[in-house]
């Protein structure tokens, strides 16, 4: 056996300390301080290092338990049947190999020759599980999963909820599983009464639910709008709360239903398939899913995964994944249950947005302006579908507000496509040898002596040399990438190639490149050159916002470039413009406008616009006639079939309209591609129009 270093197993004593305490505030407390994703990091590296440490794993880990105790408040209630957790997988690997295993242990049992091999796939509902007792179809009990042996009486405040019938026709005795969730809108409608009485606001629907249902008043849990969705039956019912031994079954189903109206058959009273027991369910009164389907294979399982990834915020409850649970009972009953989980179900999780990792260095990047920004090397980790192993620290008061050291274990945040952030530091897990983090006062990526200076009235920091390499490198990567002069072909690596040969040393002189210069250089060859060659050519004819948004003057991303071509028309009236003039522009402050003033009296500035006027040409805006999309604004989300994100906000543009980040009241169309996020969602609340590719071209003629 492979015994475990005394560093690991000191991590992984913290690891449970640290689990424990987070699980007790989710299912005991329902103060949740980490999110579902962080806290199912930390589980899965207990699990890890239980896997290749097996004399550390213990009868009481976390990693052995489901679920937590419940809260003293409430009566406390034994489980007819214990209530297991499904094991998670994540991507597409881990799917398939629950698939084989599953199939593997199928081949080895002779009775299950013959028998077909199915899925059925339901939403996994982000609520909080109950379970309904009902005896001789009156329900007499409902409890919450507690620690998946003993759970909480809830009943009368789940006789609140609508959707949970006190009565089932036929009358019928058994023990019915399912989830309490409450709707989106809901939780914006409770967390603006909270915010108004100054009362602390639920982070999500789940918790909203999980605080609703355990209220010991229960007019307030009737004030709440809970619904439910249930799916499944546990097929041995005894009396709530009791331990009889001579257990209840599906009593009556078989008087008052056909076997095929009930998915049974002669043999047995129980539903024989998974989607057989949700149509049951169903014609019993109780409310179920209706986004369930059934695959025979495992191509269709990843089908069904995928959709719902992209589908899911469109719904007015909140998922997590999906729940794939081998359709036969038979199967089922011979797969059995681990010492914690199902082996013939795997929950499917979404790509989650929140993990734990730790921070194995803090080092530097350099951008374009020389603004440096401090960055985190982290062991890497699977974030929202992808691994990554760099998050930003913004800067110094960044560090020192999350109080990061070098060795911490960090909360890991990353929504979209937005850069991975460090939301918190796991504090409980150091160990006394991490290191604080000394902001230096040289880096070697700013040239010279790499002097570093803080910007006055900012919190970041900057090269005191402006034209270090890499500064240079980066300006020369956003001057022509697609948001400004877009040059196809002349990428980072080439960019690099130019500038180390000394053939381009300012933006200008890449319009004077050719051919048999390019050529002279190693690894190119004649096609591509001739292919960059006309590139450039392409790109001679610019709008000023792209113009000015290429020349990496500090504060002016794409936006202010925008509203100051918009404002003064020209380049010319820009260069001319007072201070007091630039900082009148909505949306323009002091800084960005002293940063815009600045830059366009330098005399180096001046002369680098003159020799890049000799090479290209400026369209300039004009404000003359009425435009088809004046004085309307524009949020675009999700992926559309043919048109790039920058070219559809250049349209806008183009047309009169505004483009913003945002959604408002004051927002006249969403533009929806494939894959929206929360926008759509933001959309359709305030009522903003939302409309398709199809729609957005139309509207431009």
């Amino acid at each position: 056996m492979n015994k475990a270093p005394r560093e690991v197993a000191d991590r992984l004593k913290k690891l449970k300390e640290t689990i424990e305490r987070h699980r007790h505030a989710y299912h005991g407390l329902d103060k949740p301080e980490i999110t579902d994703e962080a806290y199912d990091s930390l589980v899965r590296e207990l699990e890890d290092m239980e896997a290749r440490y097996p004399d550390l794993l213990t009868a009481d880990s976390p990693s052995q338990r489901v679920g937590g105790k419940p809260r003293s408040e409430f009566t406390k209630v034994k489980h007819a049947m214990e209530q297991w957790s499904f094991d998670d997988v994540f991507d597409a690997r881990g799917l398939e190999k629950w698939d084989e295993k599953v199939r593997r242990f199928i081949s080895t049992k002779s009775t299950l020759v013959g028998e077909p091999i199915e899925y059925c796939c339901e939403l996994k509902i982000d609520g909080l599980k109950v379970i309904l007792t009902y005896e001789d179809g009156l329900l007499v009990g409902a409890a919450t999963r507690g620690d998946g042996e003993v759970g909480e009486d809830v009943t009368q405040n789940v006789k609140t909820i609508r959707s949970i019938p006190y009565t089932l026709y036929p009358k019928t005795s058994l023990v019915a599983v399912g989830e309490i969730w409450i709707s989106k809108k809901s939780l914006e409608k409770i967390n603006k009464e909270r915010e108004k009485a100054d009362e602390p606001l639920f982070a999500n629907t789940r918790n909203l639910a999980a605080g609703s249902i355990r209220q010991l008043d229960p007019k307030v849990t009737a004030k709440r709008n809970l619904d439910s969705f249930i799916y499944d039956i546990d097929m041995i019912a005894r009396p709530f709360g009791g331990s009889s031994s001579s257990p209840q079954t599906l009593k009556g189903i078989g008087e008052k239903l056909s076997p095929q109206a009930s998915g049974t058959d002669s043999a047995s009273p129980f539903p024989q398939t998974q989607s057989a027991e949700l149509d049951l369910l169903k014609k019993l009164g109780l409310k179920t899913n209706p986004y369930f389907r059934v695959f025979d294979n495992i191509a269709g399982v990843q089908k069904f995964y995928d959709e719902w990834t992209m589908k899911r915020d469109q719904l007015e409850y909140g998922l997590d994944g999906i729940v794939i649970k081998i359709n036969s009972k038979k199967i089922q009953d011979a797969l059995g249950y681990t010492g914690k989980s199902p082996r013939w179900g795997v929950a499917y999780k979404f790509p989650a947005e929140q993990v734990t990792t730790v921070v194995q260095d803090i080092v530097f990047q350099v951008g374009r302006t020389g603004v440096v920004t401090p960055v985190a090397s982290l062991r890497p980790v699977l974030v929202a579908g992808s691994t990554v192993s760099r998050a930003t620290l913004h800067n110094e008061d960044e560090i020192r507000r999350l109080d990061v050291r070098i060795g911490d274990t960090v909360i890991l945040q990353k929504a979209g496509d937005v850069i991975p952030d460090i939301v918190s530091v796991v504090k409980e897990l150091r160990t006394g040898k991490e290191k604080t983090f000394v902001w230096p006062q040289h880096i070697h990526a700013c040239g010279g002596d790499g002097k570093i200076e803080r910007i006055p009235g900012e919190a970041a920091w900057r090269c005191v040399n402006k034209d270090s390499f890499e500064q240079q490198k980066r300006k020369f990567y956003y001057f022509v990438s697609k948001k400004c002069f877009d040059i196809d072909g002349l990428g980072p690596k080439i960019i690099d190639v130019l500038l180390e040969n000394n053939l381009v040393t300012s933006f200008d002189e890449i319009f004077t490149l050719k051919r048999g210069d390019i050529l002279a250089l190693p690894r190119f060859a004649e096609q591509s050159v001739d292919n960059l060659l006309i590139s450039v050519e392409r790109a001679r004819n610019i709008t000023l916002p792209r113009f000015l948004t290429s020349l990496s003057i500090p504060q002016v991303g794409e936006e202010t470039a925008h509203d100051l071509a918009k404002h003064f028309g020209t380049l010319g009236n820009i260069e001319k413009a007072r201070y007091e003039e630039i900082e009148s522009l909505y949306g323009v402050g002091p800084i960005v406008a002293k940063a815009v003033h600045t830059w366009f009296k330098d005399a180096d500035n001046r002369k680098l616009i003159r020799n890049l006027l000799k090479q290209v040409t400026i369209a300039n805006v004009t404000n003359a006639g009425t435009q088809p999309l004046q004085g309307q604004s524009f949020v675009f989300t999700g992926t559309m079939p043919t048109l790039e994100r920058l070219d559809a906000e250049e349209i806008v543009r183009k047309n009169g309209g505004e483009v913003s980040s945002s959604v408002s009241k004051k927002t006249s169309y969403v533009v929806v591609g494939e894959n929206p996020g929360s926008k759509l969602e933001k959309a359709r609340e305030l009522g903003v129009k939302v409309i398709g590719e199809k729609e957005f071209r139309e509207l431009v003629g």
